[in-house]
């Protein structure tokens, strides 16, 4: 029964790798020294490169496996503005100032995307279509429309509801007690972007090296030794920008990160005309479930990529690609008998007040923890590291300063996700 949910050509890496192909970057010497050295090829990477190299700083950027690898370009392609802690949770920490200078990042991440993308030429199917968020009980839609109602200016959404009566303008589907539409959120093709982006970084005569596990980092000097599988090099300054892919290289960097995987499926194509029907506006779509899920239409329209965490514990796709396909066809009755052509993996870096954090320790720079919403996040403070380690005032942002939280008997390896996950389904079962 579950081999029959397969295609033939059923593949376990992401459905975006086959509009773009994995990166063949030339095979290369690691130089002897640097201006600066990047660990991690992704999103947040890439963007940090991009500055210090078009500064005229000697770049390296190393990656354990290919460029982008990891979840630049697994991710479901969703943009938001990324925050998740309400302005009412950010006062009490922090005070309402601070609280309003971290959310307004976030909508400084959503508009640098879209400028970023149309500056650079980046083809990557980028459109703004707005989400909708569906309410997974009535008291849900409460809580969306008294949100809605108290945003704060300066921070508004643009948002409005709807109602459960008008769902189908928006859904083909009864499963949702209505929702709201933020109509300035936008979709991208993940890898798509990230190709865009490593182009743009080549050119601007940084070194992107690949396969190339770095394995020591110490300092030396008034610079770091990165020690790699293919030798060592001198860096005057270092940033580090693995985010769930964060390793023991960094250990109190991996105590502050909590790597959680999220799963996807890609269907094989729709019937002509389901996708209207399904999507009509072609909207991004999650929910207010805690556990979330979240999907949308691929970009030509064929396709429902469907994502979200479906196990207490970390499985693999061709054991998370059928849950998800229940999870779809509870939303979705009339794709029961649509089968799955891709399931994947991807880990995003979680942190424990649930935000992400950029800065330096012990000298090295860091940005990572987007906690599900980097899209436009990663690359954002990607390019605010770059400039805050070239000594650029444009570095500055909201979170400086931040404290980065662990906890007591965390190393990162998050043994506690288990019972988290299963509380968080009793809630959401009940509609809390």
């Amino acid at each position: 029964m579950i081999n029959e949910l397969f295609t033939e050509d059923f593949k376990t890496t992401p459905y975006w790798w086959e509009v773009t192909p994995r990166p063949e970057l030339p095979d290369q010497t690691l130089p002897t020294n640097a201006d600066v050295v990047v660990i991690g090829a992704g999103y947040t990477g890439l963007s940090a490169a991009l500055q210090t190299a078009r500064a005229g700083r000697h770049t390296v950027v190393l990656d354990a496996e290919d460029a982008g690898w990891g979840c630049s370009t697994r991710n479901g392609g969703q943009i938001s503005t990324s925050i998740k802690p309400s302005f009412e949770q950010l006062s009490a920490k922090y005070g309402a100032k601070r609280a309003f200078d971290i959310l307004r990042e976030g909508h400084n991440a959503l508009a640098w995307i879209e400028d970023f993308i149309t500056e650079e030429k980046i083809d990557c199917d980028f459109e703004v279509a707005g989400r909708f968020t569906g309410a997974h009980s009535p008291g849900q839609y409460e809580k969306l429309g008294k949100k809605l109602t108290s945003e704060v200016k300066g921070l508004e959404s643009g948002g409005h509801l709807i109602p459960r009566s008008d769902q189908y303008s928006e859904l083909g589907s009864d499963f949702y007690h209505g929702g709201i539409v933020h109509p300035k959120c936008a979709s991208l093709d993940p890898a798509g972007f990230h190709q865009g982006m490593l182009e743009r970084v080549l050119e601007a005569k940084a070194s992107v090296i690949s396969h190339c596990p770095a394995t020591g980092l110490d300092r030396e000097g008034d610079g770091f030794r990165v020690t790699t599988a293919r030798g060592s090099i001198l860096a005057r300054d270092v940033i580090v920008a693995t985010n769930g892919y964060t390793s023991s290289l960094t250990p109190w960097m991996k105590r502050r990160v909590i790597p959680i995987g999220s799963y996807v499926i890609a269907t094989e194509p729709l019937a002509r005309g389901q996708m209207d029907r399904l999507i009509p506006n072609n909207r991004m779509i999650c929910d207010t479930r805690r556990v979330v899920f979240y999907y949308r239409s691929s970009p030509d329209r064929q396709r429902v990529v469907f994502g979200g965490r479906v196990s207490h514990d970390e499985t693999d796709p061709l054991v998370s690609g059928p849950k998800l396909h229940a999870n779809m066809v509870q939303i979705f009755p009339e794709l029961a008998q649509t089968r799955i052509s891709h399931s994947w993996v991807g880990f995003v870096g979680y942190t424990f007040d649930t935000m992400a954090h950029l800065g330096q320790h012990d000298g090295i720079y860091y940005a990572m923890g987007y906690c599900g919403s980097g899209v436009s996040m990663a690359g954002y403070f990607g390019m605010r590291v770059g400039q805050q380690l070239l000594g650029l005032k444009e570095g500055k942002t909201g979170f400086d300063g931040l404290s980065f939280q662990t906890r007591p008997l965390y190393n990162g390896t998050p043994w506690f996700l288990s019972a988290s996950v299963m509380y968080y389904r009793w809630l959401d079962r009940f509609g809390l």
